[in-house]
């Protein structure tokens, strides 16, 4: 395994630690500023929000240099950003360092995986890209429940402040161990967005969308889920959290094996088992022990899609895939959104805190129609366009 892959995950797990562990910091951060815990959810909404649109901006922008480069800015843009968190003075303040940290998530593991994949053999790709994913996993089984643990304890200041100096860690592997990969020969911008003419390639990404939101639509209400519905104290709810964690890293290194071998099988089998157990999920909510098991299931089958969709874009938009895999990664952002703010309004509407998990279900249910679709159309013959007949 190239060592360039290890320090890939270690940027990785820094994002991944900032994306999630404000989630379990809110309270503290809310009453520090003085705002409402809605109020304070601006801060999970504004980093998604930026995360989907900086994440093609920041690429745009570095189409000019080479990627090993825009790796090292983008880690830098991530300490700033980290940093100022830890030393807001202000509500406000605190949203623009999450905002500046969110920009470079997305061509951050975009740009990565297109790194990872050039480090290794065409049919290693899929597992080159789950090692680097590796890192956001890893983070929610540890870097969450540490940093949660942390900012409880000191200071939620001080979590921000130790994720920064991750993010240092993360810049010294990238400047040490990445190659000075050189930009392909003819990649410019309007071929970058030429790839996404390829019908495969806004598939590919449709899949992401309503794959990965299924995931959110449960795992967002999965506190008062659990706490109303199975019955576990609120204490309870970050150990779920972590073995959510354990089952993405499972589910990301088997997508990783598996998507290198069989791509389209892998999808249908993971997509197919997603909607099946989160429409059971409305059932096994009430249950404790089911309902542990279903959260690694969930956790599990939701991230095996990750290699082989991030690969499926790759390999479709292939000559300049810079773009299309950075607007993938945006994608996943966009399915949390979609899927967080569908859960609530089934809620509202009274349906209770099960009812986003037939949300979730029936979001990856689609995603398998696509998956379908985009390998029936794959095997629809072309048909060759005669030549013109020439007189003499």
């Amino acid at each position: 395994m190239p060592l360039a892959l290890v320090a890939l995950a270690i940027g990785a797990f820094g994002i991944g630690t900032t994306e999630f562990v404000i989630m379990g910091l809110l309270p503290e951060i809310a009453a520090e500023f003085g705002v409402s815990i809605p109020s304070a959810g601006l801060l999970v909404t504004g980093y998604a929000l930026g995360v989907v649109a900086g994440a093609p901006v920041m690429t745009i922008l570095g189409t000019k240099i080479n990627r090993k480069t825009m790796l090292m800015l983008l880690m830098g843009l991530f300490i700033a950003g980290n940093l100022l968190s830890a030393v807001a003075p202000a509500f406000g303040v605190m949203l623009a360092g999450r905002i500046v940290a969110s920009l470079a998530h997305g061509a951050f593991f975009g740009i990565g995986s297109v790194v990872a994949a050039e480090l290794v053999a065409p049919d290693k790709r899929a597992g080159a890209i789950a090692i680097m994913f590796t890192g956001l996993t890893v983070a929610n089984i540890v870097g969450v429940p540490l940093g949660t643990f942390v900012g409880q304890a000191v200071g939620w200041r001080v979590t921000f402040g130790i994720v920064a100096a991750l993010g240092v860690v993360g810049l010294a592997g990238v400047a040490k161990l990445v190659p000075d990969l050189p930009r392909p020969e003819g990649a410019h911008l309007r071929k970058e967005l030429a790839a996404f003419r390829n019908v495969q390639v806004v598939l590919a990404m449709a899949m992401t969308v309503l794959g990965f939101g299924g995931v959110f639509a449960a795992i967002t209400y999965i506190a008062p889920m659990m706490t109303e519905i199975a019955g576990y104290s609120s204490g309870a709810v970050t150990w779920l959290l972590v073995l959510f964690g354990i089952g993405m890293f499972l589910g990301n290194l088997t997508g990783g094996r598996f998507a290198d071998r069989k791509l389209m099988p892998m999808l249908y089998v993971s997509l197919g088992g997603l909607a099946i157990v989160l429409a059971l999920f409305t059932v096994t909510a009430h249950s404790k022990i089911l309902a542990a098991a279903t959260i690694l299931l969930i956790g599990a089958l939701g991230f095996a899609t990750v290699p082989p969709l991030q690969k499926r874009v790759l390999d479709e938009a292939h000559g300049a895939p810079t773009l299309a895999s950075v607007v993938n990664i945006g994608a996943f952002n966009l399915g949390n959104a979609l899927s967080a703010w569908l859960g609530g309004v089934v809620i509202s509407a009274g349906f209770g805190y099960t009812a986003p998990n037939w949300v979730g279900a029936a979001l990856a249910g689609s995603a398998l129609g696509l998956a379908v679709l985009s390998a029936a159309l794959e095997r629809r013959p072309r048909v060759a366009v005669p030549e013109p007949l020439v007189q003499h």
